[in-house]
């Protein structure tokens, strides 16, 4: 929920703070990029230490980092704690996987991953409709601030229960060190990548931008290189490549990268037009969104009760339905209006799709390792999950706001027809993967 209930509030934050354009992407970014780069390390720290002292402590430095957020006195301070709230964040997610697949076995498993998704699903829909509440309400006169602050009593809250709810950690004969040096070079690479993504498209593209994604496609490919090289030598790679090359999981991956991308850019590019083509406030625009996330939080928990037979069917008819729903969304609002109410249909559907494309697929890779292995996949699945987010802002995005630059005044409705048909496209392409894979 984190990573978007802030989008709605930038309005605000800039004004009560005086921060700049750049000082605002930042605020965005600084979360992002820390929780991007710390995703795959933070997964196996919870390996060695135990899953449960490392949720807890993450809860703590996320609890604290968003009081800090909430009380900060101006834009600097504000990047810098939002920087430590994603680094919180990151310690955090992987544990929860990683516990479902120590914990839970067969059916079980899939049920809880189901919830895992579900809640997923609802906190990334429903952050912009909570910013929205929350800033429109001006709880106290606090303005903006409330959107930071409303996670210390939920924290706290979990913090008090959590020693009781959470099993207790148990020492693991798997536990396999840290590779500090994998941990550099994976790092570097990720954040020489994520850093262009995130704050390429405000800066204009300028030319460091694309010598940091070069630069970290090289130090990937030196990431590669190490851990093959540490595996053959017999020592602990930072992702083991059992699981990277576990039946089906570089496909799973792919998916998993190209549902969370369609996903950011679609939310992207909707926000932009409801707010400024059509003229709703932050919360009108955040509760336009109900229909999706409610649909994609009910599929991630309803889809396993689906007949056993049709399982392999839920990833393509999920992308399928995400097609259709996109280009019905996209007619429905090609002539500048709302779309009426039918278009509330679509919204349903493209969350429905969502959530079998993603929920369905996510249960997959994880059922693919052996639990000892739960590391490793949970830091890889929360990774690319995040990756896809961050591509699909920055490349649907671009694209967007290039065809509204291109279409001038009175062309936002063309400019969001050219974004649906890239995004069903992509969602297409989706679909058509594993398929092709199957019949090879």
């Amino acid at each position: 929920m984190d990573a978007f209930i802030v989008n709605v509030a930038t309005p605000s934050i800039g004004a009560d703070l005086h921060a700049s354009g750049a000082a605002l992407q930042l605020v965005i970014a600084g979360y992002t990029i820390a929780y991007a780069v710390l995703l795959v390390t933070r997964a196996r720290l919870g390996e060695l230490l135990g899953p449960r002292r490392t949720f807890l402590a993450g809860l703590a430095v996320f609890t604290g980092a968003s009081l800090a957020c909430g009380l900060a006195a101006d834009a600097g301070q504000l990047i810098a704690f939002r920087v430590v709230q994603g680094a919180g964040a990151a310690v955090m997610l992987p544990q929860v996987l990683g516990l479902i697949q120590r914990t839970f076995t067969g059916a079980a498993r899939t049920r809880a991953i189901g919830a895992y998704t579900g809640v997923l699903a609802i906190g990334a829909v429903s952050g912009q409709i909570a910013g929205g509440v929350l800033v429109s309400a001006d709880l106290f006169g606090a303005g903006w601030r409330p959107v930071f602050l409303v996670n210390v009593p939920i924290g706290a809250l979990l913090l008090a229960a959590g020693p009781r709810l959470i099993p207790r950690d148990r020492p693991s004969g798997a536990a396999r060190g840290l590779d500090l040096p994998g941990l550099v070079l994976l790092a570097g690479a990720l954040g020489l990548v994520t850093v262009p993504l995130v704050l390429g498209q405000e800066t204009g593209w300028p030319q460091w931008s694309w010598w940091s994604l070069g630069g970290g496609g090289l130090l990937l490919a030196a990431f590669a290189a190490h851990e093959a090289a540490r595996a053959r030598r017999g020592g602990a790679p930072l992702i083991a490549p059992r699981v990277a090359g576990a039946p089906g999981m570089p496909v799973k991956v792919v998916r998993i990268a190209e549902v969370m991308a369609v996903n950011a850019g679609c939310m992207f590019a909707l926000t932009l037009h409801f707010q400024n083509a059509l003229h709703y406030s932050a919360l009108r625009t955040g509760l336009t969104f109900v229909p999706t996330s409610l649909a994609y939080g009910a599929v991630g928990l309803w889809w396993r009760r689906l007949p056993q037979r049709v399982h392999h069917l839920l990833v393509p008819s999920g992308f399928a339905l995400i097609c259709v729903a996109l280009l019905g969304i996209g007619l429905a609002l090609k002539g500048g209006g709302d779309g009426g109410g039918w278009v509330f249909v679509a919204y349903t559907g493209l969350g429905a799709g969502f959530g079998f494309a993603h929920s369905a697929n996510l249960a997959a890779a994880l059922a693919s390792v052996r639990t000892e292995d739960a590391a490793d996949a949970s830091g890889l699945v929360v990774t690319v999950n995040q990756v896809g987010l961050l591509l699909g802002t920055s490349l649907f995005g671009t694209l967007f706001r290039n065809r509204l630059a291109a279409e001038g005044a009175g062309g936002a409705s063309r400019a969001l027809w050219g974004s649906v048909l890239a995004l069903s496209g992509t969602a297409a392409l989706g679909g058509l993967v594993g398929a092709l894979r199957r019949r090879t």
